[in-house]
């Protein structure tokens, strides 16, 4: 057996010509030349393309995407968008993908025939998260004209997150408050969630060990949050930002106030003088605060209330510190919240608003169950950047499926995971034309596909034509 080599040129050595060899082409097997791939020389199958791919599940992410994609396009040429396209895709439908992987994810999925040639090695992707947070005011200018297109009677729920991020080499990575259970530094990711629309209209990252207050009014002005109503917890003081809700008109909060604080004792918050319109079981009262453009609203919840006192009764026989006083101390504030804010609203509209910022946390949920964003897997600080950028952009196409889910009534039967599942086992195969062909897969599947618009719907039989009407006997 004798390699026969390609000759890919010649060289000038002393005026000698000496052939450059190329690459082996061939042997020479009994006498004889055989091609690398001909003549009963079979190719390696790890050089052969990829017969089966993920379909459904890429296919439907990408369609999804696309609206994203053309708000890439205004801050991003046309490469880097659509790299960031393709990873982000990828993290939601591989969770927990590692960047080395991202590369193999691209060619065994259908993305690689929607987006062919796209550079997803390693290397490169790493160079590209490190250039994404250099290039920071882009990441910036993406969020702002997010934030742009929100209404002004849209609420903002607005939470943060900590995410494990043991490198040494980065400054966002910090020990956070806690620390002590958890044992490990962090970063803080901070979101805002449009109600209306249900899903994340920006994010920033900031240190593990920096408090919500602190970087409520950086998150604000840094994303260009202008329009809207914010929706906060008690992390989210409105005095933490105050200068930013005086220099926006049309920015607006509403946040609970401590039970214990002195503005719902000064204005006898806890005196309840009216039923919620609605809400037969809920009390409220309404206040104009002394002295500022601030309105004052507390609701009394008698089931929460019941709750709570049940809670501390079994807490404090545990242990041993029953108090009578103690308890008729504490039944005043049982079921209660008081909000503040500087609009002159209706109490049910305020109670409903509040009431539904619990949906913040399926943001924070998604973010690291479903799509496994629960560590940082990059050191240095531009890299997280970047990297935390994609997971948004991934995090905000999780919402658009789970709003598409949503529509189709889907979520009813079905969890998120499982509808992805199902999602993932929708392959197309490459047949001997080159065309390519769904795989066959249960019929209720097949009729998931179709509700979700990525099949055709069967044709509904022709109606037969209505014949002669019988004859009616007399």
């Amino acid at each position: 057996l004798y390699a026969v080599r390609q000759r890919i040129g010649c060289r000038n050595v002393n005026g000698r010509h000496i052939p450059v060899n190329g690459p082996t082409i061939g042997h020479i097997i009994d006498g004889v030349y055989v091609p690398i791939g001909k003549a009963g020389s079979l190719s390696s199958v790890s050089g052969l393309p990829v017969d089966l791919k993920d379909w459904a599940n890429v296919a439907l992410c990408n369609r999804l995407f696309e609206e994203i994609y053309a708000e890439l396009l205004k801050v991003y040429n046309e490469q880097d968008a659509l790299k960031l396209s393709c990873i982000a895709i990828l993290r939601v439908c591989e969770p927990g993908i590692k960047d080395y992987e991202l590369k193999e994810a691209y060619g065994d999925g259908f993305l690689s025939e929607l987006h062919p040639g796209v550079a997803l090695s390693k290397n490169t992707v790493s160079k590209f998260l490190n250039g994404l947070g250099k290039a920071s005011s882009h990441i910036r200018k993406f969020m702002k004209n997010r934030a742009d297109a929100v209404r002004m009677d849209h609420h903002l729920l607005v939470d943060g997150t900590l995410k494990s991020d043991e490198s040494k080499v980065n400054s966002l990575s910090d020990f956070s408050y806690k620390a002590k259970t958890k044992g490990t530094r962090d970063i803080s990711v901070v979101y805002a969630f449009d109600l209306e629309s249900m899903e994340p209209v920006c994010s920033m990252a900031f240190p593990g060990n920096m408090l919500d207050i602190t970087a409520y009014e950086s998150f604000i002005r840094e994303n260009g949050i202008h329009k809207g109503i914010i929706v906060a917890d008690k992390g989210f003081p409105s005095a933490a930002a105050e200068q930013e809700f005086r220099d926006n008109p049309e920015l607006h909060y509403l946040n609970p106030v401590k039970r214990n604080s002195k503005l719902a004792e000064r204005h006898n918050l806890l005196d309840f003088n009216a039923i919620l319109p609605g809400y037969d079981e809920i009390t409220c009262r309404k206040e104009k605060c002394v002295g500022s453009d601030k309105w004052l609203y507390s609701f009394r919840d008698s089931h929460t209330a019941a709750k709570e006192e049940q809670d501390w009764l079994k807490r404090a026989k545990k242990d041993g510190t029953y108090d009578l006083q103690e308890l008729r101390r504490r039944q005043r504030t049982f079921g209660t919240v008081v909000l503040e804010c500087d609009l002159d609203i209706p109490s049910e509209v305020v109670y409903k608003a509040y009431s539904e910022r619990w949906k913040i946390e399926t943001v924070m949920r998604y973010y690291k169950s479903a799509c496994e964003f629960d560590e940082t897997r990059v050191q240095d600080d531009y890299s997280v950047i970047g990297s935390e950028f994609i997971d948004f952009l991934s995090t905000l196409l999780t919402f658009r499926l789970l709003n598409e889910f949503e529509k189709y009534n889907l979520l009813n039967t079905m969890t998120y995971k499982r509808i992805m599942s199902i999602l993932q086992r929708a392959k197309k195969f490459r047949t001997e034309n080159g065309n390519w062909q769904l795989i066959k897969i249960n019929p209720s599947y097949e009729v998931m596909l179709q509700t979700l618009g990525l099949l055709p719907k069967p044709e509904e039989p022709p109606k037969k034509k209505r014949g002669r009407p019988r004859k009616v006997r007399v």
